[in-house]
């Protein structure tokens, strides 16, 4: 298992039974042997809002993380996906958010693999490389207000 691995096990068994931690950034480096800048990078790879986290941080004085698991409903949780996706996504962004609403029971798992084969990058080989994230982005956001629909 890799450094990222294992700090965001970590952090996930601190959230195990509870939807808010608060880490002292140092303290946590420390504790895994690395440099504080490495939690900073799990953080936001790992627990981003497309993955359904809100992370709020202060530095100095050892550097305070605050995270909090996100709870909605279903609307609310399709809303915050299709602003999460903005105006262009790519095959990880669409990946994550598509993650995330099957973890959460908001969307199944035949839908996501549906959705993903049809904005991944071999379904989307025709469309020009500089347009392919604005076109993946267009059809997720079309597909999930179908959802909501």
């Amino acid at each position: 298992m890799n450094l990222s691995n294992i700090i965001a096990h970590m952090i996930s068994e601190m959230m195990e039974n509870q939807d808010e931690v608060e880490i002292q950034r140092n303290t946590l480096a420390q504790t895994v042997g690395c440099v504080p800048s490495q939690i900073n990078y799990v953080l936001s790879s790992r627990f981003t809002p497309e993955r359904g986290y809100i992370v709020e941080s202060r530095r100095g004085g050892g550097g305070y993380i605050k995270i909090t698991r996100i709870h909605c409903d279903r609307s609310t949780a399709l809303m915050h996906a299709l602003s999460a996706i903005g105006d262009t996504a790519d095959e990880k962004t669409a990946r994550a958010i598509l993650v995330n609403l099957v973890y959460h029971d908001l969307l199944s798992q035949k839908a996501a693999s549906l959705m993903l084969a049809a904005t991944g990058d071999s379904a989307l080989r025709l469309v020009e490389q500089t347009k392919r994230d604005a076109v993946r982005a267009a059809i997720l956001k079309q597909m999930l207000l179908t959802l909501q629909a």
